[in-house]
């Protein structure tokens, strides 16, 4: 499976698709864990001392000294106002640095600060289940093409032991597809028919020198399970070009349906669909924060 990620690696990083203020810091107010409370409710009664048979010699459960990043609600209403700052801030920076994509590190580590702030102020209880609608990408921390699930496939099926194998092909095909435009990248979350759509508008020169350019929306589609809180299951399906300029290419593309059925091809060639995690930490009714396998986020407003 892993040389079958390998050879599309490649063959993307040879085509002609490609991804396109100081902060005031503000002290947030605690937040509360919907697993902190339950790990302290569960220990309400619990002796201090260990038992000879427990197979864990502590005073805690092993799950209550996980490091791993879990979803917080803010309870607060007065918070509101804190979120409505931070908000407004990341919009100006994701504006002025066109998504990310021109950030100076200052400007990066500005984000990572608001962004950080956000998640620990997020409002929305089960985020996973409330995210139902249409978003637009603001801003990245990486190649904005990484939010689509055909990538994150190709990131997941690589798996941990070629994680830089994988990312230097992300770099390849960024650079080897600079001289595109990208448009508007949207994500359609269908939470009554499981379903994720991402939609990557496109512009791409055909020569140098010459004002003609191919322009159209790659939109991939994916199954989407959550199965906590925070965190969707992701199974890329199929991916198609919509919208296109090309006479009577287009006119054939849009009738047609036509699709390349990419779940299909990971089925025949390695027995089964890799699954991607998305995971979203933030979400109001205007504003979403999801992060992958690699802690990478993106920033998504209501389109």
């Amino acid at each position: 499976m892993q040389q079958f990620a390998s050879s599309l690696l490649c063959i993307l990083a040879a085509g002609d698709v490609a991804s396109f203020s100081p902060s005031t810091t503000f002290t947030t107010r605690p937040t509360i864990s919907t697993d902190a409370a339950y790990a302290s409710s569960k220990h309400y009664n619990t002796n201090l001392f260990s038992m000879p048979d427990d197979p864990y010699p502590s005073d805690y459960d092993v799950e209550d000294l996980s490091t791993e990043k879990k979803v917080s609600v803010d309870i607060d209403e007065d918070d509101a106002i804190i979120r409505d700052e931070l908000k407004r801030e990341l919009l100006l920076l994701s504006s002025v640095t066109n998504r990310g994509q021109c950030a100076s590190q200052e400007e990066e580590n500005l984000v990572v600060d608001l962004v950080t702030q956000l998640e620990a102020l997020n409002p929305t209880a089960d985020p996973a289940l409330n995210s139902q609608g249409d978003w637009e990408l603001c801003y990245s921390s990486t190649q904005s093409f990484r939010s689509s699930p055909f990538f994150l496939a190709i990131r997941s099926i690589m798996g941990e032991s070629n994680k830089s194998m994988a990312e230097n092909a992300f770099d390849i095909h960024d650079r080897a597809t600079t001289a595109s435009r990208v448009g508007k990248v949207r994500q359609i979350v269908d939470a009554g028919n499981m379903e994720l759509i991402s939609e990557y508008e496109l512009s791409v020169g055909l020569l140098p020198g010459l004002p003609v350019r191919v322009k159209g929306t790659v939109i991939t589609s994916a199954d989407m399970r959550a199965i906590a809180p925070e965190t969707w299951e992701l199974t890329v399906k199929a991916t198609k070009v919509k919208g296109s300029n090309v006479p009577f290419f287009d006119q054939y593309l849009d009738d047609s349906g036509l699709e390349l059925p990419v779940g299909e091809a990971y089925k025949a060639i390695s027995g089964s669909v890799p699954v991607s995690v998305l995971k979203t930490f933030y979400v109001d009714e205007g504003m979403r924060i999801s992060r992958d396998v690699d802690d990478n986020f993106f920033v998504f407003t209501r389109a």
